[in-house]
C-alpha cells in the first residue's frame, strides 16, 4: 500500500471513529443546534464586546444587537463574536439564519463586507474558513440573512460574528438560528482492483493549457498554440462575474450569449489552426447569482429550464466539432440552501442538462463541477453521476489568503511556502487540500480536469506555488488549465510582481517559466 492509499485508509478510519463517537448524540436533518433571540442576559454576556455594539430594546422585537459606526470609523471591522461548540456536527452542512435591518450602511469596498452575519471555522486540513451573505448594505427593514456552511470532518473552532465591516451606519441583529441541512456522507468505497482506463475524451498523454482571454484575438491564439505550445484552452463565456442580481432578462441574456457563441466560432477555427482543444465554459448562467452567491438556476424554475434549452442549442450547433474537448455546464456552482420545489439542486441540475445534451449528442464529453465554487472541499459531498462520457472538474485557489492577497483590499505580504493562519503551507499541505478529489478519482475510476488554478502575480513565492500544484496534478494524471491568459493582468504570467506596473515584462517571469516548462512537453491534437 503506497503512502497515499495509507493516508486515505487512515482518513476513512478517523471519519468512522468520529461518527461512532457521536452516534449517541448525532444530529438529524432539521435539528436546530443553536438559537438565540438575545433575551437571556447570561447568553448575551457570552458574546465578546466592541465599542460600536450595544444591546437595545426594539418595539415588537425585544432585545436586539445594535452596531453603530460613525463615518470616521468605517475602516476595519466593528463586530462581536460568539464561540460555538459544533463538534457533534462535524461533516454536516448547516444553515445559518438571522434577522437584520440597516440604516444608511455605506457600500463597502468588496461584496463580502458591509453588514456581517458570518461563520468562521478552523480545520487542520483546510485552514481558516469564513462565510456570510454578500452584498448587504444600505437601508432596509427587518429581513432574513441566510447562508450555508459545509463543516469538514476535522472542524475545530467555530464562531459567529455580527456587526459592520468596512462600512459606517447602523445595523441591527436578532433571532439567530443554526440548523442541520445535511448529514455527513459515508466514506468512499475502496478503489476497484485493476480498473480499465478512465474516460478522458482525448488520446493525448496530457492536456495542459490556460483559461481564455475575455475576447477573441487570433494573435493571442497563435502565441498560445505556436509559441507557448499549449494544447487546450477553457473558453469562458462570461460577464458580470461575482455580481448579484444580473442576467435576469432572458431576452437580453440570449442576445448576449448568442453573440458570444459567434465569437466562439472564430476561436474554434483559430484553435484548429494552432492545435488547441477547447472546453466550452458557461461562466455566467441565465438568472445570475442571488444573495449569498447562490445561482438562480438552482432556485428558480424559469432560469433552470432556460439553462437546459441553451445547452440543447449549443449541442446542436457544435455536434461533431472535433476541436471541442467538451462542455463545461456551469462555472463554480454555489448552493448551500435548499432548492425550490420542482427545481433540481447543483448536481441533479447538471445531470438534467447532461441528459438533455445526450439526446442530441451521445459522444461529446461533459464536465461536472462540485459545489462550493468547484473547490476540492466540495468533492467531499460530490457523488458520481449516471451519465456516459463525463469528466469531473476542480478549481484550486487554496490557501486563498495567499493566492488572492491584495484582491478586494485583502492583506498582502503572505509568503509561500510559509505560515498562514498558524499553519505551515507547503506542497504536502496542498496534497492534503486535494485529497478529497484524489479519493473521488480513485474510488470511482474517473478522470479529473483542473479547470482553474492560480496565484496573484505579486504573491511572494507564486512560482513555487504553481510548481507545487502542477507537480501534484501531473502525479495524479490530471489535465489542467492555468487561470488566466491575457485576461486581467493580476493573473497574467507575462506581468511581473510589481502590482503597479501594468506592462508585460521583457524577460519571462518565473511564473511563466514554471508553466511553460510543462507546456513544452505537450503533444498537439490532430484535426482532420
Amino acid at each position: 500500500m503506497d503512502a497515499f492509499m495509507l493516508r486515505i485508509g487512515l482518513t476513512a478510519a478517523v471519519c468512522l471513529l468520529a461518527l461512532a463517537a457521536h452516534a449517541a448524540d448525532a444530529p438529524e436533518v432539521g435539528d436546530v443546534v443553536f438559537r438565540t433571540d438575545f433575551e437571556d442576559e447570561e447568553g448575551r454576556e457570552s458574546w465578546s464586546s466592541n465599542p460600536a455594539a450595544s444591546w437595545v430594546e426594539e418595539e415588537g422585537r425585544g432585545t436586539c444587537l445594535r452596531v453603530q459606526v460613525p463615518a470616521d470609523n468605517a475602516g476595519g471591522g466593528n463586530m462581536i463574536q460568539l464561540p460555538l461548540d459544533l463538534s457533534a456536527c462535524a461533516g454536516c452542512q448547516l444553515a445559518f439564519e438571522c434577522l437584520a435591518k440597516a440604516d444608511d450602511v455605506t457600500k463597502p469596498s468588496a461584496s463580502y463586507l458591509g453588514v456581517k452575519f458570518m461563520c468562521h471555522y478552523v480545520s487542520p486540513t483546510e485552514g481558516p474558513f469564513w462565510r456570510n451573505q454578500s452584498d448587504v448594505y444600505g437601508t432596509f427593514d427587518w429581513k432574513p440573512l441566510r447562508f450555508g456552511v459545509p463543516l469538514p470532518a476535522d472542524v475545530t473552532a467555530v464562531q459567529i460574528s455580527l456587526g459592520l465591516q468596512d462600512s459606517s451606519g447602523t445595523a441591527y441583529f436578532d433571532d439567530i438560528k443554526v440548523t442541520v441541512t445535511r448529514l455527513p456522507f459515508p466514506p468512499r468505497p475502496e478503489p476497484p482492483v485493476d480498473p480499465p482506463p478512465a474516460f478522458r475524451g482525448h488520446d493525448l498523454p496530457r492536456l495542459r493549457g490556460v483559461m481564455s482571454p475575455n475576447r477573441f484575438s487570433d494573435e493571442d491564439m497563435r502565441v498560445l498554440g505556436r509559441e507557448w505550445n499549449a494544447n487546450v484552452i477553457r473558453w469562458q463565456i462570461t460577464r458580470n462575474w461575482g455580481q448579484t442580481g444580473t442576467d435576469r432578462s432572458l431576452e437580453e441574456y440570449d442576445k448576449w450569449l448568442y453573440g458570444r457563441l459567434d465569437e466562439l466560432d472564430q476561436a474554434l477555427e483559430a484553435c484548429r489552426r494552432y492545435g488547441i482543444r477547447v472546453v466550452v465554459d458557461m461562466h455566467s448562467p441565465p438568472g445570475g447569482r442571488l444573495e449569498g452567491s447562490e445561482l438562480a438556476i438552482f432556485h428558480e424554475k424559469l432560469y433552470a429550464d432556460h439553462w437546459v434549452k441553451l445547452w440543447q442549442d449549443i449541442a446542436r450547433r457544435y455536434k461533431g466539432n472535433e476541436v471541442i474537448w467538451g462542455y463545461d455546464l456551469i462555472n463554480e456552482p454555489v448552493q448551500n440552501l435548499p432548492s425550490a420545489e420542482g427545481v433540481e439542486d447543483y448536481l441533479q441540475g447538471q445531470v438534467r442538462v447532461a441528459r438533455a445534451i445526450r439526446e442530441i449528442d451521445p459522444d461529446m464529453p461533459i464536465f461536472i463541477e462540485a459545489n462550493d465554487w468547484d473547490s476540492a472541499a466540495g468533492f467531499r459531498e460530490l457523488q458520481p453521476v449516471v451519465v456516459p462520457n463525463v469528466i469531473y472538474q476542480v478549481h484550486m485557489y487554496v490557501p486563498g489568503e495567499f493566492t488572492h492577497q491584495g484582491v478586494h483590499g485583502s492583506a498582502v505580504g503572505k509568503v509561500y511556502p510559509g505560515m498562514l493562519g498558524g499553519v505551515e503551507w507547503n506542497k504536502e499541505r496542498l496534497r492534503g487540500v486535494l485529497a478529497p478529489v484524489r479519493e473521488f478519482q480513485l474510488a470511482y475510476n474517473v478522470h479529473i480536469f483542473v479547470g482553474e488554478f492560480s496565484a496573484i502575480r505579486w504573491a511572494p513565492g507564486a512560482a513555487q506555488y504553481l510548481t507545487d500544484c502542477i507537480e501534484l496534478f501531473e502525479e495524479y494524471g490530471w489535465d489542467w488549465t492555468y487561470h488566466a491568459y491575457r485576461e486581467w493582468d493580476g493573473w497574467s504570467l507575462e506581468h511581473g510582481p510589481d502590482r503597479d506596473d501594468r506592462n508585460p515584462t521583457v524577460e519571462p517571469t518565473d511564473r511563466k517559466l514554471a508553466v511553460l516548462k510543462w507546456f513544452a512537453m505537450n503533444e498537439k491534437p490532430r484535426f482532420d
